[in-house]
């Protein structure tokens, strides 16, 4: 008679993303050789550092002709081929349309290198805000990165593209073909934060019904006691200013929540707002700090409304440049990424 050992006790939290059951009974863990463009090579050398076992940094040359175009030298290729069979992770940052072109040269030449899999990591999706138009002749250049990703070639599975709290859902149906979109939140690494014995905060605000609707849900399954707001713009004559619609600050120690800014003119409003109906404090958080200006808006120095203003390393060409003694705070969005994959 045969005797049944039992196997190991698994949490079903424990398997999942591209983890397969198999492979957690056998202690494996897909292993990857990660390219990185430039803005992204401090997040993958920290990669190679924090499981050197699983991710093998190979550094590649981005540089330019004389004439301006592309000169790219991959790394991994020479003098032995070690992206052959691969699985590989690519670190992506499309911060400039050259950016962008720069890496798709070196995405297609992936696809073209006979690896097992690619994982394209853009944790910044900088065209989700520009995935409609009302009037003709504009452009809809969600549209066109979408079918750039979608026209790759094929490395006989999809092409998976991680994105962290896109702007316009939507978005992720654009891709088909030879790339889907895998969509994620850096809200873990905030609720980390807001866990800590030194937090105060325990009210969530949104800047307006749309960042409500998509992000209350997770702030009520984590701080199910915490009040929330929510705040919106109201037309007052030729102006539109930013009001608290539903909810009261009084007393509160709060932290506004949103996925990206811009100018921050409306987080900024927003903060006033609450501070002047009784907030004791007031702090925000954002996954993509995008900045073209106004960063230098909530700097203590010109008396900016946050007391800290959490933003992660989505976009490092901005996070990198924001004053570290004041009261931004980046978080490293690369612990988030790991678990995520």
């Amino acid at each position: 008679m045969s005797r049944h050992v039992p196997g190991p006790t698994i949490d079903p939290r424990d398997v999942g993303g591209s983890r397969t059951l198999s492979q957690h009974y056998l202690g494996q863990e897909k292993c990857y050789q990660v390219i990185a463009f430039t803005a992204m090579e401090g997040m993958a050398k920290r990669m190679a550092a924090y499981n050197p076992s699983r991710f093998v940094y190979h550094e590649t040359i981005w540089g330019k002709f004389a004439d301006g175009t592309d000169e790219i030298e991959i790394g991994g290729f020479y003098p032995e081929n070690k992206i052959q069979g691969e699985h590989v992770l690519f670190l992506a940052s499309f911060y400039s349309n050259d950016a962008t072109l720069s890496q798709f040269h070196v995405l297609n030449a992936l696809c073209e290198s006979f690896i097992e899999s690619l994982t394209v990591v853009l944790p910044y999706y900088p065209t989700g805000t520009m995935e409609r138009v009302t009037k003709e002749g504009v452009v809809a250049t969600a549209s066109t990165l979408a079918r750039l990703f979608s026209n790759l070639p094929r490395v006989g599975r999809p092409i998976r593209v991680m994105v962290y709290d896109l702007h316009t859902l939507q978005n992720r149906f654009y891709l088909s073909g030879s790339s889907l979109a895998s969509l994620h939140s850096a809200i873990p690494l905030l609720v980390k934060e807001l866990r800590k014995s030194s937090s105060m905060i325990s009210c969530v605000a949104f800047p307006d019904e749309g960042a409500c609707k998509r992000f209350s849900a997770l702030f009520k399954d984590e701080f199910p006691t915490w009040p929330i707001i929510t705040c919106g713009k109201v037309r007052d004559g030729d102006k539109r200013i930013v009001t608290i619609q539903d909810g009261d600050p009084r007393g509160m120690h709060i932290i506004i929540v949103d996925d990206l800014v811009q100018t921050g003119g409306t987080l900024h409003e927003c903060g006033i707002a609450l501070t002047s109906k009784g907030a004791l404090s007031v702090s925000a958080f954002v996954t993509h700090a995008v900045f073209p200006t106004g960063w230098d808006r909530f700097l203590r120095a010109k008396s900016g409304p946050f007391e800290t203003f959490f933003v992660t390393n989505s976009n490092p060409i901005v996070a990198d440049r924001l004053p570290k003694d004041d009261a931004f705070k980046v978080l490293d969005i690369m612990s988030q990424l790991v678990t995520d994959m």
